[in-house]
């Protein structure tokens, strides 16, 4: 059998392959989209069961909430790229994911750093929206505007958890892994949001999905507290 180790890096090459291949099938097209049809769903697969095999996972409620929210996030992948408009259900599978999170980032920080990351999020979102906003129909403002602020929050709480726990022993770096993720997922959907409603990003596919699988890895990691430190 593996050592835990070897097989989160051997499952990690496996999400990079699958990853490029979901990229390069989109960017491609054509004859390739079958690449990124395959590719892109199971690339969050692997990224789950990343997370679902955690050894030693900081807490089962924990583990539960964000293997939701990975569970969530694959709705929202393949209602993203089925044919036709099924943009508003990828939008509530992708919001209902993120609540899995804020769920799961809430504890552990203390209410000034919580105050300081919504703040320096919000600020985040009112850019965005000042120029994206009057260029979104009409009828998905609503939709739009209460994606963005769970989306906020979710990079808001998972930051100041970070900087709360930065000193804990055993729960620092997941408590960093989960910020990291949570920083990402705000950039790749972002450059989402610009590349759809701005007016095109070049290499759009690249950012967004490069974005998105590291993020989704990064809070998948931040399940498994670590053998040393678990046991220290």
């Amino acid at each position: 059998m593996l050592a835990m180790s070897q097989r989160n890096a051997l499952l990690t090459l496996l999400i990079i392959a699958s990853a490029i291949g979901a990229i390069a099938g989109a960017l491609l097209g054509g004859p390739w989209i079958w690449l990124h049809y395959v590719c892109k769903p199971l690339t969050t697969v692997l990224i789950l069961w990343l997370a679902v095999g955690a050894s030693f996972p900081v807490s089962p409620r924990y583990r539960m909430l964000v293997c939701a929210g990975l569970v969530l996030s694959l709705a929202g992948d393949v209602f993203l790229m089925l044919p036709g408009d099924w943009f508003v259900f990828g939008l509530a599978s992708f919001l209902l994911a993120h609540l899995c999170y804020v769920v799961a980032f809430t504890p552990g920080s203390s209410a000034r750093n919580k105050l300081i990351a919504c703040a320096a999020y919000a600020v985040i979102a009112a850019a965005n929206l000042a120029g994206l906003l009057p260029k979104v129909p009409a009828e998905l403002h609503a939709p739009v505007l209460a994606y963005v602020a769970v989306l906020m929050l979710m990079g808001a709480l998972a930051a100041a958890r970070g900087g709360s726990l930065r000193n804990d022993p055993r729960l620092a770096g997941s408590a960093r892994l989960a910020a990291i993720g949570g920083a990402l997922f705000v950039f790749s959907d972002s450059v989402l949001a610009w590349d759809r409603f701005g007016g095109g990003i070049p290499l759009a596919p690249l950012w967004v999905l490069a974005g998105y699988y590291a993020s989704s890895w990064c809070i998948a990691r931040s399940v498994d507290a670590g053998k040393e430190v678990a046991h220290g």
